[in-house]
C-alpha cells in the first residue's frame, strides 16, 4: 500500500465486498463510541426509521449526529451503507438536505436503492438525500461546492484516508463560515509506525491509520479550524488476538470531536454566555462537549475562541453573550489540551467494550 491509490484500492475491497456487515470487524470500533448521556429521543426515533438493510452494513463508529440541525445542508464523508444519511434526513426535515460521498461504488448503489423508501417513510413530498461516488480529498470533483455546507459530519472512515490533511482541507472549504466539522474516528495513543500502516487488514480495521490524538490538534489549526472540541470517547478493543499483537504497545480509542470554521481573524475575548435553552431537545441544559454544559438561564464565563464559535455558529441565536475585557493572547501548545485527550476521557466515564474476542476464543 505504497500510494494513496492502493490503500484507497484496498478499502473498496475490504468493505465493498469482504465484509458483509459490522458483525465482521475485528474491531470493538462499531458499536464503542458512548456519549455520558443517551441521545435524544429525536435521534433515536430517527434512527429506527431506517431500514434494516441499511443499518446492517453499517460500519462506524459512534453516533455523529449535532443538535439544532433543521433546516441544514449536510455533507457526510464516507457515507457507507447511509445510515447516517438517513436518519440526518430525517432529523434535518424537509426544508434541509443530505449529501453522502462515498468512493465505493457497490456503498453507493446499495445507499441509493432506500431513497424512495425513506422519502415516502419520513412522509416528505420529494427526497432531501443524495449520494455521490468520489474520494473526501477532492470533494471538489465530486461537485461539492464551496461555502455550501452547514455541516459536515464523517464516521470512523478518516482514519481509512491515506491524506488526512487533504480530508480536513476540502471540509473546511465546502463549509459556510461558522459551520461545523462534527466526526467520530479512530485515534492511536502514539504515532503509528509506518510499517504498520503497509499492513492492510490493520488498515482496514482503522488501525493501521489511526491519527495520533494530539496530531489531529495541531492539523486542525493548519487548515484554519477552531481547536478540536472532544465530545465524546471509549477504549476501543481489539477482538482479533493476532492484530492485537501486531500493534503492540498501541492503544486505539474512538473519539468524537466538533472543529468550527471561524470567521478570518476573530477578536478572541473572553465572555459570559447564558443559554436560552432553545435548542429543540435540551430544554434545560446544552451540553455542548466533555468540558461545556450550559444550564439555561446560568451565566458561564468562557474563553475566548468558544466565544468565537457560539457567535458565528448556527448557536447564536441560542445565547446572550457578554464580552468580557479585552482580547486573548493566541497560543497553542500542546500541554494544555489534556482535557482533549480520548483516552482520559474514556477512562474517566469507564467506556469501553468488555470483551476480546469476537468468537470467544
Amino acid at each position: 500500500m505504497s500510494t494513496s491509490a492502493d490503500v484507497h484500492e484496498n478499502v473498496k475491497k475490504y468493505y465493498g465486498s469482504r465484509l458483509e456487515s459490522s458483525g465482521d470487524l475485528q474491531t470493538s470500533v462499531s458499536s464503542c463510541s458512548f456519549s455520558f448521556r443517551p441521545p435524544p429521543k429525536s435521534v433515536k426515533d430517527a434512527l429506527s426509521l431506517v431500514h434494516p438493510e441499511v443499518t446492517k452494513r453499517f460500519f462506524g463508529c459512534g453516533l455523529p449526529v449535532p443538535g439544532k440541525l433543521a433546516g441544514c445542508r449536510v455533507l457526510d464523508l464516507g457515507s457507507g451503507s447511509g445510515r447516517d444519511c438517513y436518519a440526518l434526513g430525517k432529523l434535518v426535515g424537509q426544508s434541509g438536505h443530505v449529501t453522502g460521498i462515498d468512493m465505493t461504488e457497490e456503498m453507493i448503489e446499495a445507499s441509493r436503492t432506500y431513497i424512495e423508501y425513506h422519502q415516502k417513510t419520513f412522509g416528505y413530498d420529494e427526497p432531501n438525500i443524495a449520494f455521490v461516488q468520489g474520494h473526501m480529498e477532492k470533494l471538489g470533483e465530486a461537485g461539492i461546492h464551496s461555502d455550501s455546507m452547514d455541516i459536515v459530519i464523517s464516521n470512523c472512515v478518516i482514519c481509512l484516508c491515506p491524506d488526512k490533511r487533504a480530508v480536513l482541507q476540502e471540509a473546511y472549504r465546502v463549509l459556510k463560515e461558522g459551520g461545523e466539522l462534527y466526526f467520530s474516528d479512530m485515534y492511536a495513543s502514539k504515532v503509528v509506525p509506518d510499517h504498520l500502516k503497509q499492513d492492510a487488514v490493520l488498515w482496514g480495521e482503522g488501525m493501521g491509520g489511526s491519527l495520533f490524538w494530539q496530531d489531529l490538534i495541531s492539523l486542525a489549526h493548519s487548515v484554519g479550524f477552531s481547536t478540536p472540541r472532544l465530545v465524546s470517547a471509549s477504549r476501543v478493543v481489539v477482538f482479533n488476538c493476532e492484530l492485537k499483537a501486531k500493534a503492540g504497545d498501541i492503544s486505539y480509542a474512538s473519539g468524537t470531536y466538533r472543529l468550527f470554521k471561524l470567521p478570518k481573524n476573530p477578536v478572541m475575548s473572553k465572555a459570559a454566555v447564558t443559554y436560552k435553552g432553545t435548542v429543540a431537545d435540551f430544554p434545560d441544559e446544552l451540553e455542548f462537549d466533555s468540558s461545556h454544559c450550559f444550564k439555561k438561564d446560568v451565566a458561564v464565563e468562557v474563553n475566548g475562541e468558544m466565544a468565537a464559535v457560539l457567535q458565528s455558529s448556527r448557536f447564536f441565536p441560542d445565547f446572550n453573550i457578554q464580552t468580557l475585557g479585552e482580547a486573548e493572547p493566541s497560543c497553542s501548545s500542546a500541554p494544555q489540551f489534556c482535557h482533549l485527550d480520548p483516552f482520559l476521557l474514556a477512562d474517566r466515564v469507564g467506556a469501553s467494550v468488555k470483551q476480546c474476542s469476537k468468537t470467544g476464543k
